[in-house]
């Protein structure tokens, strides 16, 4: 009874080693170390609607333009690479103001209501906010 259980139990331990090697061996990258850069990146994508859009992937040294649904994907064609290639400008704050060029008085001004103008509780603001959202809820 003894010699059985230990069998069975060998068995086992061998079966699992097996699995465990060859759950590491499909796990393992196809083709690992063999090139050094991406060869497949999506290089940009345009949401069309909700389950269709056009996407630009890089394969290898080629940009192909795909046209993406929810059933299947479709070649639209070929671009080149360099018009999707990232340029690097040097970003541009439009909203800073060059220093000097801000005066703030040293208290914002407050109105007789004593509430500031254009303040999240100025009843101005609520009611510029409730047009604008009633603007753009209304059908045409």
């Amino acid at each position: 009874m003894y010699e059985l259980a230990l069998r069975i139990g060998f068995s086992l331990l061998v079966i699992f080693g097996l699995m465990w090697g060859l759950a590491r061996l499909v796990r393992r990258p196809m083709g690992s170390g063999r090139h050094h850069g991406p060869l497949l990146s999506v290089l940009n994508r345009q949401q069309l609607s909700r389950g269709a859009a056009v996407t630009v992937v890089r394969v290898a040294d080629r940009a192909i333009i795909l046209g993406v649904t929810d059933q299947q994907v479709s070649l639209l064609g070929e671009a080149d690479l360099e018009d999707f290639e990232l340029h690097h400008t040097p970003h541009r704050d439009h909203l800073a103001v060059p220093e000097g060029e801000l005066d703030l008085p040293d208290a914002h001004p407050v109105k007789a209501s004593g509430r500031l103008d254009g303040s999240i509780l100025s009843p101005r603001t609520w009611t510029s906010t409730i047009d604008f959202l009633r603007d753009r809820t209304t059908r045409r």
